[in-house]
């Protein structure tokens, strides 16, 4: 039987978020804010990723980091913590650090959708670039998710050569940066995630489904970067790990994809 959908007014965001009951995945949930759904977590199974841009950076922390040895985490951006509740399993005795600047969010979060057990996660309320300098200023952290923001509406400062530069600050020195880059065609502001984190990390490169390379649709791409660059078998793990179909992009290829 679905239930009623829990609700919570969002103050900073001016919007409710709700939590349901996924009917096509048993015992799954949809955090949705206003109209639009965010995050879905498999309750029951929180090693099963649904989402197919969280699937991609699943799956890529899998092949770059395939020993199971527990691992320091931040999310800056916390939605239904998806990640953090999948690496406790994948990573066991993992740690995580979850940032989000709405405060309701993460008690709603946290009081409707229970973490597993054995997650080790400490919440915090704060901006997503401030909370580096300040909460988190002697903090190293193996694995950063950077999954705030949408095209060229996202809060500007969290998109800059300088913040890049924290976050590589923020890394151990064998640290791996993801970033979700929601975009529409032509994808400018991808490119502008591209440069920005080129200018702070020595390896950047680039992963979705091989029509968001065409420029002609709106979607999501995930962005990885790296002190160090990876092994050409890594990157052909990355594509061929998925999801379906999968195209990953990284150096000259890179470059030409941000040439007019």
């Amino acid at each position: 039987m679905t239930r009623k959908p829990a609700k919570r007014w969002l103050g900073f965001v001016q919007e409710h978020a709700t939590i349901y009951d996924d009917d096509l995945v048993p015992g799954s949930k949809i955090l949705a804010i206003g109209d639009a759904p965010q995050s879905h977590v498999n309750l029951s199974h929180p090693e099963e990723v649904f989402y197919e841009y969280l699937a991609r950076i699943a799956n890529h922390l899998k092949v770059l980091r395939p020993e199971e040895r527990p691992m320091k985490m931040l999310h800056l951006g916390a939605g239904a913590l998806t990640l953090a509740r999948w690496a406790s399993v994948v990573y066991p005795a993992s740690t995580h650090v979850a940032i989000d600047i709405e405060r309701e969010l993460l008690d709603f979060v946290l009081t409707h959708l229970p973490l597993p057990q054995g997650c080790d996660l400490s919440p915090i309320v704060a901006d997503a670039r401030s909370v580096l300098a300040e909460q988190l200023v002697d903090e190293k952290f193996d694995v950063i998710v950077l999954d705030i923001f949408s095209g060229p509406d996202a809060p500007e400062h969290l998109t800059t050569d300088g913040y890049y530069a924290e976050l590589r600050n923020s890394l151990a020195n064998d640290g791996l940066l993801f970033v979700n880059i929601g975009d529409d065609p032509p994808l400018d502001f991808t490119c502008s995630q591209i440069q920005a984190a080129g200018s702070s990390f020595e390896f950047v490169m680039l992963s979705s489904s091989p029509e968001m390379f065409t420029k002609r649709f709106p979607g999501n791409l995930i962005l990885t970067a790296s002190r160090q660059r990876f092994r050409d078998d890594q990157i052909l793990e990355c594509q061929a790990a998925g999801p379906y179909p999968s195209e990953v992009r990284h150096s000259m290829d890179l470059d030409g994809f941000c040439k007019p």
